[in-house]
C-alpha cells in the first residue's frame, strides 16, 4: 500500500495495522532526517514519535494535508528547529548539520555487486559534500523525494535544491568515473 491508501484508512477506518505501516514505512527515514538537524539520538527520536502521535490524534482531519511524506518531513524539520532554539548550546545548529552522517547504503542486490572499495569511496564522497549539498543529495537519491518535495520541506528554490543536487552528482561522478 502507498502512503496515501494508508493515510485513507488511518482517517475514515481508525485503521491501526495501517497506521503501524506507515509507521514503520516513515520512521527510518524521518529519523535520519531529525538526527541530521540535532545529532542527537533521544530527541530525534521523540521527535519522530510526536509526529506520528500528532499524525494519530489528528487523523480526523488528515484529508486537509495534500502530501503526507512532505507534510512529516516539514514537521520533523520545525519541531527539530524548535528544538534547537531552545537548547542553551547556540553551536548544535552547523556544527552537527556539518558533522552528523546522514547518508548511508542501503543493502540491495545492486550493491551486493559495486566492490568494497568502490562502495568506500562513494561514501567518503558524500561525507565530503557540504552539509546542504548532502543532505538534499540524501533525501533525493536516498529517500525518494522529488526535487520540488525537498524544496518545499526545505525552504528553498526549486533551482538551489537542482543546483544542489548536480554538484553532488559531479563530485560523485568524478570519484566514481
Amino acid at each position: 500500500m502507498n502512503i496515501q491508501e494508508l493515510v485513507h484508512l488511518i482517517q475514515f477506518n481508525n485503521d491501526e495495522a495501517a497506521f503501524n505501516q506507515l509507521y514503520r514505512l516513515q520512521v527510518n527515514k524521518l529519523y535520519q532526517f531529525a538526527y541530521s538537524f540535532l545529532g542527537d539520538k533521544e530527541p530525534a527520536e521523540e521527535i519522530v514519535n510526536d509526529v506520528f502521535l500528532k499524525i494519530w490524534l489528528n487523523r480526523a482531519s488528515l484529508d486537509n494535508i495534500r502530501n503526507m511524506q512532505v507534510y512529516m518531513y516539514i514537521t520533523v524539520k520545525n519541531a527539530c528547529l524548535n528544538h534547537i532554539r531552545g537548547t542553551s548550546s547556540r553551536q548544535l545548529k552547523e556544527v552537527n548539520i556539518a558533522e552528523s552522517y546522514y547518508f548511508h547504503l542501503s543493502v540491495d542486490p545492486a550493491q551486493l555487486l559495486i566492490s568494497k572499495e568502490l562502495q568506500s569511496e562513494i561514501l567518503s564522497a558524500v561525507d565530503n559534500l557540504p552539509p546542504r549539498c548532502r543532505l538534499i543529495f540524501k533525501m533525493v537519491k536516498q529517500d525518494g523525494l522529488s526535487c520540488k518535495e525537498v524544496a518545499a520541506i526545505l525552504n528553498l528554490s526549486h533551482k538551489t535544491v537542482f543546483a544542489q543536487l548536480v554538484i553532488a552528482l559531479k563530485k560523485l561522478e568524478s570519484v566514481i568515473g
